[in-house]
């Protein structure tokens, strides 16, 4: 699966949205892998200073992750395939 970013708008002072908004993307993607999409929502990067939020997603096409994001109510900018570098990879990834 590729990596993707989602850009989101999120106001300085507002970190209670940006954890709702890491909620809903888990259950959206989690949502779709259940009806045959596979999504993986990895995590989230919260820059107050520039009032931006990337969800990061694992999955199969840009076309899933922007239905994960969505589906989770994200009024997003822009999304995007990333490289990532991280070598600690599976240790922070959310399993069940």
């Amino acid at each position: 699966m590729a990596e993707f970013l989602v850009e989101v708008y999120a106001a300085r002072s507002d970190l209670h949205a940006v954890q709702r908004g890491r909620q809903r993307a888990l259950r959206a993607a989690e949502a779709l892998t259940r009806e045959g999409t596979p999504v993986a929502y990895v995590s989230s990067i919260f820059v107050p200073c520039d009032e931006t939020c990337f969800f990061l997603f694992e999955a199969g096409s840009i076309d899933a992750v922007r239905e994960a994001a969505h589906r989770a109510g994200l009024a997003f900018e822009n999304v995007a395939e990333m490289v990532s570098d991280s070598t600690r990879k599976e240790s922070f990834r959310v399993s069940e």
